[in-house]
Parts: structure tokens; C-alpha cells; sequence
């Protein structure tokens, strides 16, 4: 599913940002990757997105080996990646049903379809009475959940969450990864960059841990996690 082979990715000041990493998660895993700021965790959700090159190696998802995707193929790929950021990153000017529906309209979804699909995402993220509310009428933790609808809306098999509950209270973060566990149970491959050491131990799920560019951890799911 995601297979990064001596992965290094190095910015101008030449110190590499990542060096020649070596993972491999499998399809239907839940993987936390922790680590302190400038670890590599930002590095590797860009080089997952091809927002980035690496410097030298190669990355697989789904069989498809990043580097030799066209540019204008790109679009293509990222339909099969769900992404969730810690700023939710809504339109602010379209309400929650239109936030969804847009990554709909973006792959050219029948309408017919989006009345259907959108609709029923809202209410599985528990948010289908608040269809008509804009961003700024709903609470954070809501508004996260807006997001992790409109990433799951195409029905990607892998979903990137990047610090999803950096910006969010203990109680709406805990409901946000109860969401993240059910959609992984669905079949789902859930990827999440997190800097909460409480939830991380807590849902014992693999921890992959970085530093400095490198991995240093890999606990399996059930291991003690020591941060």
C-alpha cells in the first residue's frame, strides 16, 4: 500500500529533511508517526502527496510508484489519497454540504450522485442536521469533521491526517480519532502525524517514531509505547 525504499529528501542547506528511510504499511493498517518538530513528519506527508520530490529513492502507493507519474497526472493520484489538516482548510463561503460536495465536483461526480453520496457522509461524521450551517456557525471539532467527510467523500483508500486534532479541546480530539478508528475499521488505511503523546498511548495502534530524519521506532500495534 505505502512503501518508501531509502528515501532521502534534502532542501537547499543540504542537512537532509529525511535519510534514506525504509517503511512499509500495509493496506488496512492505523499508523501514528510521531516525533519532534523537524523530525521529517511534514517532509514525509508532502513526499506521500508527490507535493515533494525525494532527493534519492523510491515511494510506492498502491502499487504505483511515484516517480514515474506525470505532472499531469497528479490530480489523478491524489483522488486515491484522503488528506485532513490541522486547520481544516474549509471555504468559508460555502456551507457544509458545499464543502463536501466540492471534492466531488473536482473529479466530476454526477450530480445525481453527490445528492446521494455527500448526504450520506455527513451523517456517518454525525453532522447531517448541520448541512445548511457555514464554518464559522460550527465548533471546531465540528468543522474537523467536515474536513474528514469531504476526504472521504471519493472513496480513497488511504487517508493522511496531519496533526487532525492539533487545534482542538481533550474531548473533541478524542471523538475525532474515534472517528479516524471507525473509518479504519471500514477498510480504510489511516495514516496520522500527531504530537499527542495521551492518544497515541492510548489506542495502542503501530507507532512509527522519527528523529532528526530517521526512523527510530516501530512499535506494532500493542507494543508499550514509550515516547
Amino acid at each position: 500500500m505505502i512503501k518508501l525504499e531509502n528515501v532521502s529528501k534534502a532542501y537547499s542547506a543540504g542537512i537532509p529533511a529525511l535519510n534514506d528511510v525504509n517503511l512499509s504499511i500495509e493496506p488496512g493498517e492505523f499508523v501514528f508517526v510521531v516525533g519532534d518538530s523537524g523530525s521529517g513528519k511534514s517532509t514525509l506527508i508532502k513526499l506521500l502527496l508527490k507535493e515533494l520530490e525525494p532527493t534519492s529513492g523510491s515511494i510506492t502507493i498502491n502499487n504505483q510508484k511515484l516517480g514515474n507519474i506525470r505532472h499531469r497526472d497528479i490530480p489523478r493520484f491524489r483522488r486515491n489519497l484522503g488528506v485532513v489538516f490541522q486547520d481544516f482548510r474549509l471555504l468559508k463561503d460555502r456551507n457544509v454540504y458545499e464543502n463536501v460536495a466540492f471534492a466531488q465536483r473536482v473529479v466530476g461526480t454526477p450530480v445525481k450522485t453527490m445528492r446521494r453520496k455527500v448526504p450520506a457522509m455527513l451523517s456517518m461524521v454525525g453532522l447531517a442536521a448541520k448541512y445548511k450551517s457555514y464554518p464559522r456557525e460550527i465548533s471546531g471539532g465540528e468543522q474537523q469533521r467536515v474536513a474528514i467527510a469531504r476526504a472521504l467523500v471519493n472513496e480513497p483508500k488511504i487517508l493522511l491526517a496531519d496533526e487532525p486534532t492539533g487545534n482542538l479541546d481533550s474531548h473533541n480530539a478524542w471523538e475525532i480519532m474515534k472517528l479516524l478508528e471507525e473509518i479504519n475499521q471500514r477498510g480504510t488505511t489511516v495514516l496520522v502525524v500527531t504530537h499527542n503523546q495521551e492518544i497515541v498511548r492510548a489506542m495502542k495502534k503501530r507507532v512509527i517514531t522519527m528523529k532528526k530524519g530517521v526512523v527510530v521506532g516501530d512499535e506494532q500495534a500493542g507494543d508499550d509505547y514509550e515516547d
